[in-house]
């Protein structure tokens, strides 16, 4: 069985990374049912029968995005900030692995050819969607093992 990894400073969450390996029976919803954006991992058996359905019309306040990545290819390095913009740790995302980006900031360096696919809320806000930094460069890079 994998696991699922959380990027924290104290008691604030940044990011729950599903790692590829993860394993679970049924139905488990990774994130709380608060959250904006939900990600769950489901694994069910052959015959298995999901109930056909419609999402009926419910009105969502969303202040905050919170996107998910699905890395297919490649690694991706993620560099953790907090909500003032003070680099944490990084953490490297491989094929299969699946990252919630919770709160804070966050940059990214490509290691090696990056394939993924992003989801987030919309509708996209064009440059106010996101307030850009300058981040961290690789001889400040450390890794959550390194702490």
């Amino acid at each position: 069985m994998g696991q699922v990894e959380e990027v924290k400073k104290k008691n604030k969450l940044l990011a729950m990374i599903i790692r590829n390996d993860y394993s679970s029976e049924g139905v488990d919803f990774i994130t709380p049912n608060a959250y904006s954006q939900q990600v769950a991992y489901m694994h069910h058996p052959v015959g298995k029968v999901i109930d056909a359905h419609v999402h009926n019309l419910v009105h969502r306040n969303v202040v905050m995005t919170q996107e998910v990545l699905f890395i297919k290819k490649g690694i991706l390095r993620v560099d953790f900030y907090d909500e003032y913009e003070d680099y944490l740790e990084s953490k490297n995302l491989h094929a299969g692995d699946v990252i919630l980006l919770v709160s804070g900031g966050h940059g990214f360096q490509v290691l090696e050819e990056v394939e993924m696919i992003e989801v987030k809320q919309g509708p996209y806000a064009g440059e106010d969607d996101k307030k850009r930094f300058g981040g961290i460069n690789d001889s400040q890079v450390v890794y959550s093992d390194d702490l």
